[in-house]
């Protein structure tokens, strides 16, 4: 059974929350970036007091540094359930997946097929659909215009052996819906195929089994997870070795530094073990029994997950009542729908103005396209304008949902 979360130890774990400057203000604007934990803003300051020099050096702050920075990438990929120098950082999921698109691009032939879908955030999408240029078919993969969701059997009708990528979201940043990653993974890899899943917008809601998912490819953000701006891209080690090396020749031989061209941020991905720290702290307070890495970041996600259906229920239910505002995408929650507290509307009202007015209230929410302008047009709305988006992840209490419910009723 899983353990019901402590939102309260959670909220302490945030110093936002004790930010006077941000008291009254729920923030429903999370699939843009969360808030900071304690763990991770400690290790940078510390970094940059103690150990802001090169690293792995030959004298005590510089060894101090390096090992911080191996022991982020070493910590996350063991929660994870990948093995370590399966995981790279760079300085943003666009970069990184530009980067593998430019090592792709130098692996595959012309002809070969790509496939991509309509529901990505334009970075795993654009830099796949300029493979063209070099001779490659693409191939999209298309929602379905009333739910917003991808089809497997969609996915059937275009797979064969001239595939040899399927990029797709795990859950797309306005649909909010999870899809079927080992699913997808496994149909891909029945023709040959290998896969580019991207996480960044279903990491803030439970650290994913990547290694259970058996995706090839799995990439997310780590200023969405709690954590500093850095990419964190995790390439399992057969496709790893095959891709063209994209970074100086004397690091070929280095899985974690082929697919990273540019020089590494030594402070933030030393923070980035405060993420770490973060969800072993949750795991302690609730379980206190010690476990695997990786059962420990499942038990975490369990309760996220957990909390945030619950919260989540109320504003479905809220919205799904209006004739004014058009969620995108399913409004079922529940352990076996796959729905995130990400929630895009189509409102009469333009999105922008009730964004200012929820301002207003209180309520820090987005409006826009969200880089996802191919979904939204494809679901009928005008990518222009945008839609309104509130987000929200497991330290968002009930009573933030009531002052957002009350803050739309006088909004829309």
């Amino acid at each position: 059974m899983t353990a019901k979360l402590d939102v309260d130890f959670v909220r302490s774990q945030f110093p936002a929350f004790s930010e006077p400057s941000l008291q009254g203000q729920a923030f429903f604007e999370n699939a843009g970036g969360s808030y900071t934990c304690r763990q991770v803003i400690d290790r940078l300051h510390r970094f940059y007091t103690q150990r802001k020099v090169q690293p792995y050096g030959r004298y005590a702050a510089s060894a101090a540094g390096g090992a911080e920075m191996d022991e982020a990438r070493t910590r996350l990929a063991a929660l994870m359930n990948v093995e370590a120098d399966e995981l790279s950082f760079g300085p943003s999921t666009s970069q990184n997946t530009y980067v593998l698109a430019q090592a792709f691009a130098d692996t595959l032939s012309p002809g070969d097929a790509v496939i991509v879908t309509d529901q990505d955030h334009e970075a795993n999408s654009g830099a796949w659909r300029r493979l063209e240029n070099r001779g490659m078919e693409i191939r999209e993969w298309c929602i379905d215009p009333e739910s917003g969701q991808l089809e497997l059997d969609s996915l059937a009708a275009i797979l064969d052996e001239k595939v040899k990528l399927v990029c797709f979201p795990h859950c797309s940043n306005v649909i909010g819906q999870e899809n079927p990653v080992a699913r997808i993974t496994a149909m891909a890899h029945d023709v040959g195929a290998v896969t580019c899943c991207d996480g960044v917008s279903y990491a803030p809601h439970g650290l994913p089994d990547v290694g259970s998912l058996g995706t090839d490819i799995y990439l997310f953000s780590s200023y969405k997870t709690y954590g500093p701006h850095q990419g964190i891209m995790v390439v399992r080690r057969e496709l790893a070795d095959r891709l063209v090396n994209q970074a100086h020749f004397f690091n070929a031989d280095v899985r974690y530094k082929r697919l990273t061209p540019a020089g590494p941020d030594h402070a933030q991905i030393a923070a980035c073990a405060g993420m770490a720290d973060y969800i072993d702290a949750l795991y302690a307070h609730h379980h206190g029994a010690e476990a695997a890495p990786a059962e420990r970041a499942r038990a975490v996600a369990a309760m996220q997950r957990g909390h945030e259906d619950k919260v989540l229920a109320p504003l479905l239910d809220y919205l799904g009542s209006r004739n004014d505002a058009r969620i995108l995408g399913s409004k079922e929650v529940g352990t076996d729908a796959g729905r995130v507290p990400t929630v895009a509307l189509h409102t009469a009202r333009p999105a922008e103005e009730i964004a200012i007015s929820l301002a207003d209230h209180g309520v820090m929410a987005g409006e826009g396209n969200f880089y996802a302008i191919r979904t939204i047009g494809a679901m009928g709305c005008d990518p222009d304008a945008g839609v309104l988006r509130l987000s929200f992840v497991h330290y968002t209490t009930d009573a933030e949902v009531q002052q957002l419910m009350k803050g739309l009723d006088a909004c829309l």
